[in-house]
């Protein structure tokens, strides 16, 4: 079971073709194929992939202007999903139609709307700002992953391991498992989730820090994230040597991580992730 009346990342934008493309982009969403393309003006339409006479996948037909012809019998869908055109039909049935989602972009991340399609909200997206941010370098990544995605949001909540599993990258102290985190509720402007921090002073700088700039004195860590309901984690992280206020960054280390989950079916799942930098 999942929730619906909510949006999951489908894409990044970077994956749909362009309006010069012929290719169709398709994926799997919660065991429903949803094909994406971008009609003549950009925007991006997000369309079952599924011809409503035969089932056909419409991602394995043509782009015509802004329609969809199905590569089995040539049914014309609009971007509503409204069929156009049926050949050797006189007239086209009202019936005869695709279901079509919701679609939003937003710093990258090409977002659908799995379920009722009068409740979608634009404020309930993420702000995954550092996806797409001029003072900040990130690299956008995907992963496909064979395993219900509770079971990866569970180790994405699990802060613990970190001393251990990532000893030598991000890790590098007991202290960040022995940390009593601070757990706050999230429940404003379209958001759902819980915030947690994480603060460790006085720590040896993992060996991912060394490789901004070499530290040879400890180090005052901090991790805050926002899980939002259904799947995103975004955090913050970063250290500081002990002694520097708050305010002064020129000695951090500044991190800031978008995570997402996008159940495919019961026993798969999406993921798409990105760390940044300033």
């Amino acid at each position: 079971m999942w929730l619906r009346n909510c949006w999951y990342v489908i894409a990044w934008d970077h994956e749909i073709p362009s309006q010069d493309e012929e290719r169709l982009f398709t994926r799997k969403v919660l065991n429903e194929p949803i094909m994406v393309y971008r009609r003549q003006d950009g925007e991006m339409v997000a369309m079952a992939d599924k011809c409503c006479h035969r089932h056909a996948p419409l991602s394995v037909g043509r782009r015509e202007g802004d329609a969809i012809r199905c590569g089995y019998h040539g049914m014309l869908f609009d971007p509503t999903g409204r069929c156009i055109e049926i050949p050797g039909v006189e007239r086209v049935p009202a019936q005869a139609c695709v279901k079509t989602y919701p679609l939003q972009v937003k710093n990258k991340w090409v977002f659908v709307w799995m379920g009722e399609p009068e409740r979608a909200d634009p404020q309930m997206l993420p702000d995954n700002f550092s996806c797409d941010h001029p003072d900040w370098v990130n690299l956008p990544g995907y992963m496909h992953y064979d395993t219900p995605y509770l079971l990866i949001a569970d180790n994405l909540l699990d802060f613990s391991h970190l001393s251990y599993v990532h000893a030598k990258t991000l890790g590098g102290s007991p202290a960040i498992a022995q940390a009593r985190p601070q757990v706050e509720r999230i429940a404003s402007n379209g958001q759902r989730g819980v915030k947690v921090s994480r603060f460790i002073d006085n720590v040896p700088a993992p060996p991912f820090y060394q490789r901004f700039r070499p530290f040879d004195s400890p180090l005052n860590r901090w991790f805050v994230y926002d899980f939002l309901f259904p799947s995103t984690l975004l955090m913050s992280s970063g250290g500081r040597p002990v002694g520097d206020s708050p305010d002064d960054d020129r000695r951090a280390v500044r991190l800031h991580s978008c995570q997402t989950l996008t159940p495919e079916t019961e026993t798969s799942t999406h993921y798409f992730f990105q760390q940044s930098h300033p």
